[in-house]
């Protein structure tokens, strides 16, 4: 799919309503409340109620025919038939062209409203009020009433929030606490602030970080089995989050995570921390890569960037598992496996640096999503329109991270929001594109549609679609990039011992990287070579090397590997080539175990491939030892 701007993408696709999962209601069993739960029960009930009344009796009126003409709009999208598989295409295309039409006359009449009401939403004057509604109706009186009768000390937490105007706007400005539970996510963001002075510094990355955090992850001790009052968006329940966040802080202060990760907003620090895979998968995948392929890491394409590693390394294969090969991350990488296992690794690859990561289930595929400097983007999957994360859907998302980019116009569409809190409102469904809402969740929507319209954003094409993430096809761009390696790197050196040092890269030929070796500039010093799991056709690599007398020499490497079982086939001058047993390394620089083989006076030529199927190994030397 090639680069449309985000309308023309919603518009064009008969697919845009087929979601397999609905948005399924909360029927967990409430909490029952004592006697101090049933007051603080009635006084959440009656503040809520006393706020309500005080913002809509200070609003301005509303145009009532431009409101009646907006809201007939609307609810004609509401009932526009969906497409499935079956729709026959002249149909479809009539479906196709009345939603097109419908949103454009919801966006037009939607500007005379926002023209009148430009004042009112652009205007913070009700925030104060309108952010204590917004917590109130989202978490419910009755879930507030729940959480503080447990104590003081949580009644406490609720009260510090709601006498931080600051933290209010900051938390509703991330999208409010995950299932409404803001009494929870203040426990939590109290616990990492108790455990890291850092996180108390306001404004902060890290900051952002733990509220962040908190927001997404808010339960302390698993997913809750009662009390929940809002929508559950998709995340990790089993995640520590203190450790996870002092995890990343470390990582931080070490500069270890991506170059972008200061710049992250709450918004985009929710989706981090909420990884499947421990902190020690995660801080070794940073330790593997920069060992194992460090191009991957400063590519500039942000599309690709770490993800490319489940495309190159990852072999799309039955999922198996053998706990013997390791941790989680490594046995899972060794292996390899379907859409599923890829998808849960290429979220661990991106995270691991600090990049925000979503899931993009799709019917019968897994693929993921993940942050790029210019926007958001699906990899080894299919298009939004057919994908969702937990009860929202993919265009849902998509359409909000993009308005979300022009933070002044986006500032309307929240008090909007707010404001159909204080009229309490139904909301636009998070599943079913813009379908339902009343007027100020409506209008909310809309306004989110014009700022991407107006601002003629782009969406990215699809990265590694179904038919890469389904397979080991080669994407046709795997040559590694030019370099100019100096000669001091190439350099072959003799020890006092007549040990000889071969550097990886000082092989005659190929003299560049193609789409199975690869010339790579390493993460600490000088340079390596990579030979691909990926590629054509099996390569030879070839370097010349003078001895002084015949004899046996031992050969080891300096390698770094992901899997076992890795064997090259080493070539001395034309005798018959013999296997080299390549160790299982982990992600770790380790040197092999010797393998004899005997040399001629003068110059020799050693040849090193790989059958296939094989897989990767970088190689940063070869050691040639005489033999006693």
């Amino acid at each position: 799919m090639k680069f449309q701007t985000f309308c023309s993408a919603v518009f064009s696709l008969s697919t845009l309503f087929v979601l397999s999962t609905p948005v399924v209601a909360n029927d967990q069993e409430e909490i029952p409340l004592n006697a101090h739960g049933t007051e603080l029960l009635e006084k959440y009930t009656k503040e809520l109620e006393a706020l309500r009344a005080e913002v809509v009796a200070e609003l301005p009126p509303v145009d009532e025919a431009k409101k009646a003409r907006f809201l007939e709009v609307r609810a004609k999208w509401d009932g526009i038939p969906k497409t499935t598989d079956e729709t026959p295409p002249t149909e479809r295309k009539a479906l196709d062209d009345l939603r097109e039409q419908t949103q454009s006359d919801a966006m037009e009449a939607a500007e005379a409203l926002l023209r009148d009401l430009a004042p009112l939403l652009s205007s913070d004057a009700l925030d104060p009020k309108l952010m204590r509604i917004a917590i109130l109706t989202h978490a419910t009186p009755r879930g507030l009433a729940e959480f503080a009768q447990q104590g003081t000390d949580k009644e406490k937490l609720l009260e510090t929030l709601f006498a931080d105007e600051a933290l209010m706007r900051q938390v509703l400005e991330a999208g409010g606490a995950n299932g409404g539970a803001y009494g929870e996510m203040m426990e939590v963001y109290t616990a990492i602030l108790e455990n890291s002075e850092r996180a108390r510094e306001r404004g902060t990355i890290l900051q952002r970080l733990a509220l962040g955090t908190a927001i997404h992850m808010p339960w302390t001790n698993g997913k809750p089995e009662a009390g929940v009052h809002g929508i559950v968006y998709r995340t990790r329940y089993d995640v520590d989050q203190v450790k996870r966040y002092l995890h990343y802080e470390k990582a931080y202060l070490d500069d270890e995570l991506d170059p972008a990760f200061p710049e992250f907003n709450t918004w985009e620090c929710r989706f981090i921390c909420n990884s499947q895979y421990s902190e020690e998968d995660l801080a070794w995948f940073r330790t593997m890569l920069r060992n194992y392929r460090p191009d991957q890491i400063t590519m500039a394409d942000y599309k690709w960037r770490y993800i490319r590693f489940i495309k190159s390394d990852v072999p799309y294969c039955s999922t198996t598992n053998d706990p013997s090969l390791g941790i989680p991350s490594q046995e899972h990488i060794a292996l390899g496996g379907i859409c599923g296992r890829r998808a849960f690794l290429g979220r661990l690859s991106t995270r691991a640096f600090g990049i925000p990561s979503r899931a993009s289930t799709q019917t019968g595929h897994a693929a993921m999503s993940h942050w790029t400097p210019d926007g958001w983007v699906v990899c080894l999957g299919a298009w939004w329109s057919v994908a969702w994360c937990g009860p929202q859907g993919g265009l849902d998302f998509l359409l909000d991270s993009q308005a979300r980019e022009f933070e002044e116009d986006y500032q309307q569409v929240r008090r909007a929001q707010w404001l159909g809190d204080a009229f309490g409102e139904e909301d636009v469904s998070i599943r079913k594109y813009g379908v339902g809402g009343g007027f100020w969740n409506s209008l909310a929507f809309v306004k989110k549609q014009l700022i991407v319209k107006q601002a003629e954003v782009e969406a990215l094409e699809l990265v590694g679609g179904m038919k890469l993430g389904e397979s080991d096809d080669l994407i046709g761009d795997e040559e590694g990039e030019e370099l100019e390696i100096p000669d001091a790197d190439k350099e072959m050196t003799v020890s006092d011992d007549g040990a000889i040092t071969m550097p990886a890269v000082a092989c005659y030929s190929p003299r560049k990287s193609s789409d199975r070796v690869l010339f790579l500039k390493s993460w600490d010093e000088g340079y390596q070579l990579h030979y691909s799991r990926l590629g054509q056709r099996p390569e030879l690599f070839k370097y010349r090397v003078e001895v002084p007398a015949e004899g046996e020499y031992e050969l080891t490497a300096q390698v770094v590997t992901v899997s076992p079982n890795l064997e090259v086939l080493v070539r001395i001058n034309r005798d018959e080539p013999a296997p080299f047993a390549m160790p299982y390394t982990k992600g770790s620089w380790e040197t092999s175990e010797p393998m004899k083989v005997k040399l001629s006076e003068g110059r020799n030529t050693i040849s090193i491939t790989a059958r296939t199927p094989n897989r990767g190994a970088s190689i940063k030397n070869w050691y040639l030892k005489p033999v006693k």
